[in-house]
């Protein structure tokens, strides 16, 4: 078979403008014979004899321009590049590789600088901070020491302090017996009669004696409450020294910790975003004054228990012996007069009954005013659960609105009234108690008229026979 080559110019040229991508090589179109199923090795070669098959067309490039110089034209006019096109474009891949290598070259000597600039300010960094751990470690350790030493000091103080208490209270409890005995002989000498009931010398030397008794009471207690105040501040300064020791103890120990940490200790482990969190509640200089106030806040404690505990004795010593004076004089003029006046029984009859008619109405305006509060509980209740149930409004809910402000004005409104109703109520208490103490004076003194000699030469002279104090201030 002839290969087919066919020439239309025009269909050809119309193919090609719809396509164009394609170029115009300008080849002419061959159709393709395929061979038999047997190889063509078979078959003799030799020129004078037929093939049996016949062998491959393909186009031939000159014959073909010279049938359709047509494609010629288009394969002249359609090639895609020049040679100095192609050329330039090497030139370019060229160029772009070199300076893609000297970039990257430049990027990994950067790379190594960075690295080594690193790790000397980061092992740089690890040194400052060891050092400043072991200066932080030195100052913890003097700081703990000095609290340590002062801490001993305190203990000594207040077990000494602890003894001049035991003193005054064992004093303060001494004087209840001469000063019980001074006040019932006052007591017994209101019980006499008549004339008898004369504000004489004994009566001045009694009421001395007692108010004598009395000062020097309350100066031993004065005295006593200022140890005790006292001890309570050693004991307080004891507690911060104690404090303070536990808690630089414990600072020194995770700073020891922390001082022999490196890159090689087993444990240690990434927190996220600690660097960023700040939970300091102190400064260097800060951290140091506050030791130091400790320090010295603990000995001027233990100056001023020094001081209170000599002052303690002093006035031991100078109450005993007004003690004794004030009780050898009352008995010098009891030994004169033996004899009292009592008031008259009808007056003091009248006064107690009034007294108990008081009394009497005092408890029923008691009850009133306790039912009254009573009442006001309820209240309270209802409020106060409105405004724990709007504690429970979620998020945006939770406003402070009128109502919120509403509910804690009446709360403050119902305390305040009950808050008068107690001060009114626990007034009428104390009232009731002065009223029963008026009772029990005067039905005291009403039955001790009746034998008003008896109690002036027997009683109260009997209860100063003996001088009850011999062993008051002996420790």
């Amino acid at each position: 078979m002839e290969p087919i080559v066919p020439i239309r110019i025009g269909g050809y040229t119309r193919m090609h403008n719809l396509l164009p991508w394609r170029p115009n090589a300008g080849f002419e179109n061959t159709e393709v014979i395929p061979l038999t199923s047997r190889s063509i090795l078979n078959y003799p070669l030799d020129a004078s004899e037929k093939m049996g098959t016949r062998p491959l067309k393909f186009p031939n490039l000159i014959t073909g321009y010279q049938r359709n110089p047509v494609h010629a034209s288009h394969a002249a006019l359609y090639t895609r590049y020049t040679p100095q096109e192609w050329f330039q474009k090497q030139v370019k891949y060229y160029n772009e590789a070199d300076s893609q290598r000297h970039y990257s070259e430049r990027m990994r000597s950067d790379a190594v600088r960075i690295i080594r600039n690193a790790e000397e300010k980061i092992q740089h960094g690890q040194y400052d901070t060891n050092r400043r751990l072991g200066e932080r470690i030195s100052d913890v350790t003097f700081w703990r020491n000095e609290v340590a030493s002062e801490l001993e000091r305190m203990l000594h103080e207040i077990e000494r302090l602890q003894d001049s208490r035991g003193v005054l209270e064992k004093a303060v409890r001494d004087i209840e017996g001469p000063l019980h005995i001074a006040e019932e002989c006052l007591y017994h000498r209101e019980a006499r009669k008549g004339t008898e009931l004369v504000h004489d010398d004994s009566e001045k030397c009694l009421l001395r004696e007692v108010e004598s008794l009395r000062t020097n009471q309350k100066k031993l207690q004065g005295c006593l409450d200022k140890c005790k105040d006292q001890l309570r501040n050693c004991r307080a300064s004891q507690n911060q020294l104690e404090l303070d020791l536990k808690n630089k103890e414990s600072a020194l120990g995770i700073d020891t910790v922390c001082h022999h940490l490196s890159n090689q200790t087993h444990g240690i482990q990434y927190y996220s975003g600690i660097e960023k969190f700040d939970p300091c509640v102190s400064e260097q200089e800060s951290w140091a004054d506050a030791a130091n106030r400790i320090v010295q806040k603990s000995q001027n404690e233990r100056g001023r228990s020094s001081q209170l505990r000599t002052t303690a004795e002093s006035l031991i010593n100078k109450v005993s012996q007004e003690m004794w004076n004030t009780w050898s004089n009352s008995n010098s003029s009891l030994a004169h007069r033996c004899s009292e006046l009592l008031e008259a029984k009808s007056k003091l009859q009248q006064h107690l009954q009034k007294v108990q008619q008081e009394i009497f109405d005092v408890e029923k305006n008691l009850e009133l005013m306790r039912k009254a509060i009573a009442d006001k509980s309820y209240a309270t209740k209802v409020a106060h659960t409105r405004l724990e149930a709007r504690m429970h409004r979620p998020d945006m809910e939770l406003c402070r609105d009128y109502a919120h402000a509403s509910l804690q004005k009446e709360i403050e409104e119902i305390n305040h009234q009950l808050e008068r109703m107690h001060k009114a109520l626990k007034e009428l208490e104390n009232q009731h108690q002065k009223l029963l103490r008026t009772r029990t004076m005067l039905e005291h003194d009403l039955a001790l008229k009746i034998d008003a000699i008896y109690i002036d030469k027997e009683k109260v002279c009997g209860l100063r026979r003996a001088y009850p104090v011999n062993a008051l201030f002996r420790f």
